[in-house]
């Protein structure tokens, strides 16, 4: 287990006229712990854990692993691994599960055929599967089965942090709470590092330590995930939380469900290849200046989330706001 620190990270494609994806992002993932990282489709999260991964260049800043620049040259050991959305498009077809989870063994010079054979039948019983699947290849294979062979492909390159990008999202409900708990329970007896990133605030809150909130490519707000639940400081989290299903429009304060804030609520996100000035959220922000007069600075100045264990980038994190409604895709 070793802390994951991403230290003014910005990733950008396209050249000059293209688009930033990530802007900046200062983002921590403590030893042994799991970082929760939410936000909409397009917010930049998984082009974060691609970075992170070695698969996405940097546009600037730099990402440490125990204080040391992540390695990026080929054949050398990463002792970070990813573990992608879609386990169909991650694992070869055309081998079978013990092969593919073989094959990252012998990358990192696991001894004898005999030796790799014991440690991959292993590795399928940690993640709940029969050791005879290693014989199976993935169309045989239900999602959740290939989402679990994806976690124990992942184990065998004994990795130091783990990066999990939307693990349930194509997975049917059913099989997601089985998945969930296979990831709480693997985390707490290996005491992994876990970036575990999702849309869904519901599914991060279960196996989550720290949640990280990203729109347009910051973070807007981090902290115990406790304290981001229960008190959270910007306007685009409480979003989030109002969007998760258990809220109705029946709990809604009187100023949540007011023309105006509805309307920025329904708001389209600002385009990324142009965003806005100053804060990224002002467009859709019910305590904003397209709703509240004399908030002009919302507009000018870009807000910068303090030093503090919980910290949001909102000029009026203070005030106390009512749940909105938001969308997430």
């Amino acid at each position: 287990m070793s802390e994951l620190r991403f230290e003014q990270v910005s990733v950008r494609f396209g050249g000059r006229r293209g688009m930033t994806a990530v802007d900046g992002v200062d983002l921590v993932v403590p030893r042994g712990q799991v970082v929760g990282l939410v936000g909409e489709s397009g917010s930049g999260k998984s082009t974060l854990a691609r970075a992170a991964a070695g698969l996405t260049p940097l546009s600037g800043g730099r990402i440490l692993l125990k204080g040391q620049p992540l390695s990026t040259r080929q054949g050398e050991r990463r002792p970070l691994q990813m573990v992608f959305q879609d386990p169909h498009s991650s694992l070869n077809p055309r081998m079978s599960i013990g092969d593919s989870i073989a094959e990252s063994l012998s990358l990192y010079g696991k001894g004898a055929k005999a030796k790799r054979t014991a440690e991959v039948q292993r590795l399928l019983e940690m993640v709940g599967l029969d050791p005879q699947r290693a014989f199976s290849y993935p169309g045989q294979m239900s999602g959740g089965q290939l989402q679990r062979v994806a976690l124990a492909r992942a184990l065998a390159g004994q990795p130091e942090v783990i990066i999990a990008d939307e693990i349930t999202s194509a997975l049917d409900v059913s099989v997601q709470g089985t998945v969930l708990n296979l990831v709480r329970d693997l985390q707490r007896e290996l005491r992994l590092s876990m970036l575990f990133i999702s849309h869904n605030l519901a599914v991060v809150r279960y196996v989550a330590d720290r949640i990280a909130v990203m729109y347009l490519g910051r973070i807007v707000e981090q902290g115990p995930a406790e304290q981001i639940l229960s008190n959270p400081q910007h306007p685009y989290t409480k979003d989030l939380l109002a969007a998760v299903p258990s809220h109705t429009r029946s709990s809604l304060t009187p100023m949540a469900i007011d023309p105006a804030v509805r309307a920025v609520n329904d708001a389209e996100p600002a385009d990324p290849h142009h965003p806005p000035s100053g804060c990224r959220y002002h467009m859709r922000c019910p305590i904003g200046p397209l709703v509240l007069p004399g908030r002009g600075i919302c507009k000018e100045s870009d807000p910068a989330a303090e030093d503090h264990q919980h910290a949001a980038a909102c000029h009026f994190a203070d005030e106390l706001l009512p749940a909105g409604k938001a969308g997430l895709s």
